[in-house]
C-alpha cells in the first residue's frame, strides 16, 4: 500500500481520529536524548498534535512547531493553552518537504513525522536546520520485512534502520550519539512499537 502523506492525508488523519488524539504524553526517548542540553532554540518538524514541543516549552526551550495538517496545529495549541509555558511555542502549518524555517536551531527533532519526499530525504533536509553544535533527534518507525501499511504496521516508505540514517551522515560534520532500535510497548496500543532513535550533534 503507498501513502502520499500530503496535507489531505494528514488532514483526514486528524479530522477523523478520536478527539483524543494529541493528548498523549511526549515520547520517552525525548527526555532521556535531551536531558543533558542547554536550553535554547528547537524545531518540532511534523509536531502532531505537540506533546513533544510542549514539553520542551516546558523545560526552557523556546520552540517552533511545524506541522503540515491544520486541524493537528489546532489541537496541540488548545493543548498548549493550559500546559506550561505557551509563551514559549510557536505554531506554524507547514508542508516540510518545501517549507524552510530561514534559521537555525539548537535542537532539531521529529517523531514518527511522514512528508510527501521520501523518509530518509526528509531527515537530510531538516539535517540541515541545526546550527553548529546543535542537536539533531530522529524518532521513526522501525522498517522490518514485510512492512506493508497494513494493521499496525506503518508502510515501508515511512520506515527506516538506524544504519540507514547514520550511513548518511558525514563522520566530519557529525558526532553520533545514539543509534538505537527499540521494541517500546505502549499503554491501549494491542502490538508493541518498532522505534529506531537517532540522536546527533553537528560539529560545524
Amino acid at each position: 500500500m503507498t501513502h502520499g502523506f500530503d496535507k489531505d492525508f494528514w488532514e483526514r488523519h486528524w479530522q477523523q481520529g478520536p478527539g483524543s488524539m494529541g493528548g498523549n504524553p511526549p515520547n520517552p526517548y525525548l527526555a532521556r536524548e535531551t536531558s543533558g542540553l542547554t536550553p535554547g532554540t528547537a524545531l518540532d518538524a511534523g509536531c502532531g498534535g505537540g506533546a513533544e514541543a510542549i514539553w520542551l516549552a516546558s523545560h526552557g526551550w523556546h520552540v517552533t512547531a511545524a506541522d503540515i495538517s491544520s486541524e493537528a496545529l489546532a489541537r496541540a495549541a488548545e493543548r498548549a493553552a493550559t500546559s506550561g509555558a505557551p509563551e514559549r511555542l510557536r505554531w506554524v502549518e507547514a508542508d516540510l518537504s518545501a517549507w524552510s524555517p530561514g534559521e537555525r536551531f539548537d535542537l532539531v527533532m521529529t517523531h514518527y513525522a511522514h512528508p510527501v519526499m521520501p523518509q530518509l530525504e526528509f531527515y537530510d533536509r531538516i539535517a540541515g536546520w541545526v546550527a553548529p553544535g546543535g542537536t539533531l533527534l530522529i524518532v521513526g518507525h522501525l522498517h522490518t520485512p514485510g512492512s506493508t501499511g497494513h494493521g499496525h504496521h506503518p508502510p515501508a516508505e515511512a520506515s527506516v534502520t538506524s544504519a540507514a540514517i547514520t550511513a548518511r551522515m558525514d563522520g566530519a560534520e557529525w558526532e553520533i550519539v545514539t543509534a538505537e532500535e527499540h521494541l517500546r510497548t505502549v499503554t491501549g496500543r494491542a502490538v508493541p512499537l518498532h522505534d529506531v532513535v537517532v540522536r546527533a550533534t553537528r560539529r560545524r
